[in-house]
């Protein structure tokens, strides 16, 4: 029974022991003070002389004795455990920065200079150290030659050509727009033939249509000679119609002229002859009406004619190229010119459809165009076509350059590799001797090259590592953001991941993910530090495009630059998609800088760009759908966040708002002071707010022990408990619930300090003084001030410094206000003046206590901003609860009548 008790007792030591320890650890007092020491000797006599105590009380002096010895020998080993492994985690734990600054420094020499690993001792163009002969014989690849062979084959394999659909279009369009001048033209010379070709042969219509006026007066003569003359009943010959007809247009000639010019005879023109003919024959067999008309048309015909002709010629002096000529394009009838037509369309897309490569000879083309037209145009039309398509040809065939390499990859594939023996005891370099590419494979192939850690290399690329980590170090400690070593932990991983995927051989890295998270966690002070410390030292060690090096970090710099002011997921994924933009933009604007986007190439470009557009958006996907996560396991404050513990929908609030309404209003009108104040001071007010809506959780633990809560009904301290160290207890009781509550809702490390640090170590003043009123009143009673004063730790920001005056100001300005209320507005005085000047006056009285209470020792706040806050505070006040019109009393007879 007594060693149970014992073992009880022991171990309610063993808690308390542990309790202590954590309190001194926490106030600093363990191993970081020259008492440090001294309280801990004085913690382990305690624990001693409380177990010795206990055994002096058991009647058997011999077991006693045993347990003496026993405990005794424990607590010595418990003492020698204790003290070594405290000594050690408080060296691990005041070194711990360094810790981290080695793993930094190691990890990002191991990663970055990983091609220092396994660099060869015997090196290109170097001398050999000694002659080094081959161990045994053996076949070994000539790359060299390999290579040139497989380039050779490569070179001379044939291009593959692809239509160019572009240059098809631009074709077409200009074939069918000179079809249409051709059509315009033959619209303004009217239809052909334009009589009927049975009575009128189509070449008769075609000369009396195109002969020149003299020779068409001289026909018109003619056939009416031939008409006088059958009057008359004379029969002539044709011979002496002729000589006739030539001397009547002798007389017909001009007289006024002074120059005499020999007579024109037509007669020897067969097709004058035959057009004469075919008038007098149309006379003869209908009618002399029917000839005059005829003559007419061919008249006006020829009208038109001469107008087509007139247009024609226009157009050919307009155009480069004159593909029409009278006797091709007016003298086809209609018919063969639909025909002619067609058969061009038909030929130009049987040759668009071979294609028509670049260089080849223009008599191979003119014969190609020849073959085609003979099988769809008529024969007259030929060489108009030709003239057509030859106008309008040119090459459409362009190099694939996609299926080019892949041939060209495919012959270089095929071709075996050069093999050359080497025998065994042949000497492969001689000392002194420079080593050639040759040397190199051959010793690479008997593992000869003797490959060593290049540790000069890895010393100085550690050194820059080093340097860079220095100069993100005093760009810390000169920023407002204070890094914790998960922080510092967390950016070394970002960090990782740029060069850790380039080694592994994928250019499309995660600068985008880097910049956006640096950015949102840290703000863009470090986001820019990280990326421009980053940039030259994987310029200069790895070997990667600097186009993509530069598109990479451009889309990283534009990322840790804005995303810190975003304030929602979607203003994320916008910034993502501006980030996708940016990268590829840089990478094409490099290349179009270095000259690598023009020629055969530029879709090659074009595509790359797109690729590493579709990187940064990709990354970025990747960042936003991490960064919950990243928030939770490194215990992170982003805006975004911290927007989200604000929302009134929470559980924690919702319930805060439902159980104790009292202490939710009270909460919003803290806040409301606290972020004016934080605004004003520089803060970071998104922190300030959600801090300030979680900083009295603890109080849904005993809602009526609070009185805001009480709603005007009976206070339990004074009916029910009626012991203020119990109520002291209680009211203390909300900080440790609260932190409770924090950490089962795992709410961020920076919310809950607002928990303990609102209160700070002060001391609940109504029942510490009606604990010295009953300890005087009662001399047995002590007052320790202890328990009457919180646990702390006092504020250690500025925020929670801001909410812990905030918290003491509200219940006095709300007093301010209630006492206030009543005053008579015909006072001398207005109720707002003489509320600000009190409310001032208040306000600085509890700030200043508060300050000389040391409870704004450790928070950054400055004394002189005291008085600031204090103003602050009044203003947010009065806006609150400003001056109301007042309205004048109705008698109590209107007032019942009205109701």
């Amino acid at each position: 029974m007594k060693m149970q008790e014992f073992l009880q007792f022991l171990t309610q030591q063993l808690t308390h022991w542990r309790r202590q320890y954590k309190g001194l650890r926490r106030k600093g007092k363990l191993m970081r003070s020259p008492k440090s020491k001294s309280d801990r000797k004085e913690l382990l006599a305690t624990f001693l002389k409380n177990v010795i105590l206990f055994l002096s009380k058991s009647n058997d002096k011999s077991t006693r004795r045993k347990q003496e010895r026993a405990l005794q020998s424990k607590a010595k080993s418990v003492t020698t455990k204790s003290s070594i492994y405290s000594v050690c985690l408080d060296w691990v734990h005041e070194h711990r920065s360094l810790g981290i600054l080695a793993i930094a420094v190691l990890s990002l020499t191991g990663v970055i200079g990983q091609k220092l690993y396994n660099q060869t001792q015997l090196q290109l163009g170097h001398p050999a150290p000694q002659t080094i002969t081959a161990p045994y014989t053996a076949k070994i690849e000539d790359q060299k030659k390999t290579e040139a062979e497989r380039k050779a084959v490569s070179g001379s394999s044939l291009q593959v050509l692809m239509l160019d659909a572009r240059m098809n279009e631009q074709i077409n369009e200009n074939l069918q727009q000179l079809l249409d001048d051709g059509n315009e033209i033959r619209a303004v010379a009217g239809a052909f033939p334009f009589f009927d070709s049975v009575v009128l042969p189509i070449s008769t219509q075609r000369y009396l249509r195109s002969c020149n006026d003299s020779e068409w007066q001289a026909l018109l003569l003619a056939v009416e000679n031939s008409k006088n003359q059958q009057k008359k009943g004379t029969g002539q010959t044709a011979s002496s119609r002729s000589s006739s007809i030539a001397a009547s247009n002798q007389e017909r000639q001009p007289r006024t002229t002074p120059q005499k010019t020999e007579p024109v005879d037509f007669s020897q023109s067969t097709d004058f002859t035959q057009a004469v003919a075919e008038l007098e024959s149309y006379r003869v067999t209908t009618s002399e009406k029917n000839l005059s008309l005829l003559i007419a048309q061919i008249s006006q015909t020829r009208k038109r004619y001469t107008e087509a002709t007139t247009k024609l010629l226009q157009l050919e002096t307009v155009t480069p190229e004159a593909v029409y000529e009278e006797s091709f394009l007016l003298d086809l009838s209609d018919v063969e010119w639909e025909k002619t037509q067609m058969g061009i369309h038909q030929s130009a897309e049987r040759i668009l459809t071979q294609g028509i490569p670049q260089g080849l000879p223009k008599n191979i083309l003119q014969d190609a165009v020849s073959l085609q037209l003979q099988s769809f145009v008529p024969e007259s039309a030929e060489p108009l076509a030709k003239n057509l398509l030859l106008a309008v040809l040119k090459p459409n065939l362009q190099k694939d350059e996609e299926e080019t390499r892949e041939n060209a990859q495919k012959a270089a594939a095929g071709v075996p590799p050069v093999m050359v023996k080497v025998r065994h005891g042949e000497v492969i370099v001689k000392r002194g001797e420079q080593i050639t590419a040759w040397d190199l494979e051959v010793l690479e192939h008997y593992h000869l090259v003797r490959r060593e850690v290049k540790w000069r290399g890895l010393l100085k690329l550690g050194g820059v590592i080093a340097i860079a980590i220095g100069i993100f170090v005093w760009v810390e400690r000169h920023v407002d953001y204070e890094l914790r070593q998960r922080d510092r932990l967390l950016v070394l991983l970002l960090t990782l991941s740029v060069p850790g995927l380039v080694t592994m051989g994928l250019p499309y890295t995660t600068w985008s993910a880097l910049g956006l998270l640096l950015g949102s966690f840290y703000g863009p002070t470090l986001g820019l530090t990280v990326i421009g410390l980053l940039l030259p030292i994987l310029a200069v060690t790895l070997d990667m495009s600097k186009a993509a090096l530069l598109a990479g970090a451009g889309g990283a710099i534009l990322g840790s630059y804005i995303a810190q002011r975003l304030r929602s997921r979607e203003e994320l994924a916008l910034l993502g998609v501006a980030i996708a933009l940016t990268q590829g933009g840089i990478y094409l604007v490099v290349k179009i800088l270095i000259g690598q986007a023009f020629g055969s190439t530029w879709y090659l470009v074009l595509r790359e760009a797109g690729f590493f557009a579709l990187s940064g958006l990709g990354w970025s996907v990747v960042a936003l759908g991490l960064s919950p996560y990243l928030e939770k396991v490194f215990d992170l404050v982003t805006p975004i966040r911290l927007a989200e513990l604000a929302n009134p929908n929470r559980p924690l609030l919702k319930r805060l708002a439902t159980e104790t309404p009292g202490t939710f209003q009270h909460t919003l009108f803290v806040a409301t002071l606290a972020e004016a104040a934080a605004k004003e001071l520089g803060c970071n007010v998104e922190l300030v707010r959600a801090g300030t809506l979680y900083h009295d959780i603890g109080k849904m633990h005993d809602p009526l022990g609070f009185i805001e809560n009480q709603m005007g009904g009976p206070n339990k301290h004074d009916t029910e408990i009626k012991d203020p160290w119990k109520s002291a207890e209680i009211i203390k009781k909300h900080v440790t619930e609260g932190l409770v509550m924090a950490r089962k809702h795992l709410l961020p490390t920076a919310i809950q300090a607002f928990i303990p640090e609102h209160q700070g170590t002060m001391v609940i003043a109504y029942f510490h003084h009606q604990a010295q009123q009953m300890a005087q009143s009662d001399p047995s009673l002590t007052v320790d001030d202890a328990d009457f004063r919180y646990d702390g730790p006092i504020p250690q920001s500025r925020e929670t410094g801001i909410v812990m005056l905030a918290d003491s100001c509200e219940a006095a300005l709300r007093s301010l206000q209630a006492s206030s209320s009543g005053k008579r507005v015909g006072e001398k005085r207005s109720l707002k003046d003489v509320s600000t000047e009190q409310a001032l006056t208040m306000l600085n009285n509890i700030l200043r206590a508060k300050w000389q209470d040391n409870q704004l020792v450790d928070s950054g706040l400055k004394r002189e901003e005291m008085s600031q806050i204090a103003q602050i505070f009044v203003d947010v006040w009065q806006q609150f609860h400003h001056k109301r019109i007042a309205y004048p009393k109705l008698k109590a007879s209107n007032t019942v009548r009205n109701s």
